[in-house]
């Protein structure tokens, strides 16, 4: 995992089995849950996905970047495929699920989400988190996979025209990932994806961790 320290991502190979993915697959569409464009938010709550999220090996991945109190906060299934397709420009994940709403400095704009409150937070809030992708299908060239601007995780948070400059000028990685791999990577990088090109879906668990709930000034985290 030092790669992720210094590059802001890394692949960690072969990590779940294909009966670990059609049981996740399967628990998720029993859940129920509201299915947008994109995806499904709070799959934290699905009982498989936050089993596997709070036990090794996932949990001993954030713990070895995080620290001994890392926890999971949230998961979203992204799922992405011809028929739910879109891209994303360039940008980090700044946004993060709060338990209330407190005016401080450096946090903001807010927004409320199905009932929880979101800010977007600052560089020393970010840099507590990670997130683990578990690919429940091959990520290829083809089917909008994730790319990232290495070693952007380290330049704090960014303006749109600093993203933009940086995109110019730093050379990006496609992150071609396996069925059952483990993408990890810093909200801070900056990263993007395209629109797939073919009928084959693209399937991510996106489970995020955090060092521990209370961030700064009386604001705590919200499981979401």
């Amino acid at each position: 995992m030092e790669t992720t320290r210094e590059r802001g991502f890394a692949v960690i190979p072969e990590v779940l089995g294909q009966g670990e993915i059609d049981g996740l697959l399967q628990e998720l569409k029993r859940a129920n849950l509201p299915h947008r464009r994109a995806g499904v938010r709070h799959a934290l709550r699905v009982p498989a996905v936050g089993g596997m999220a709070r036990r090794a090996p996932l949990l001993e991945m954030a713990q070895e970047i995080l620290g001994d109190g890392a926890f999971p906060y949230r998961a979203t299934l992204f799922d992405k495929s011809a028929t739910a397709n879109w891209l994303v420009v360039w940008h980090q994940d700044t946004a993060l699920p709060l338990r209330e709403r407190r005016e401080v400095p450096g946090w903001g704009p807010w927004s409320v989400k199905e009932g929880v409150h979101y800010a977007h937070a600052p560089a020393s809030a970010l840099e507590q988190i990670l997130a683990l992708r578990v690919h429940l299908d091959d990520s290829t060239s083809k089917n909008g996979p994730l790319r990232v601007l290495p070693g952007t995780h380290t330049l704090g948070v960014l303006t749109d025209d600093q993203i933009h400059d940086l995109s110019t000028k730093i050379g990006e990685v496609e992150c071609l990932v396996g069925n059952g791999d483990i993408l990890a990577m810093r909200p801070l990088i900056v990263h993007a994806s395209s629109k797939a090109q073919s009928e084959m879906p693209r399937r991510v668990l996106h489970v995020e961790y955090a060092r521990q709930g209370a961030l700064s000034d009386g604001l705590q985290l919200a499981i979401a």
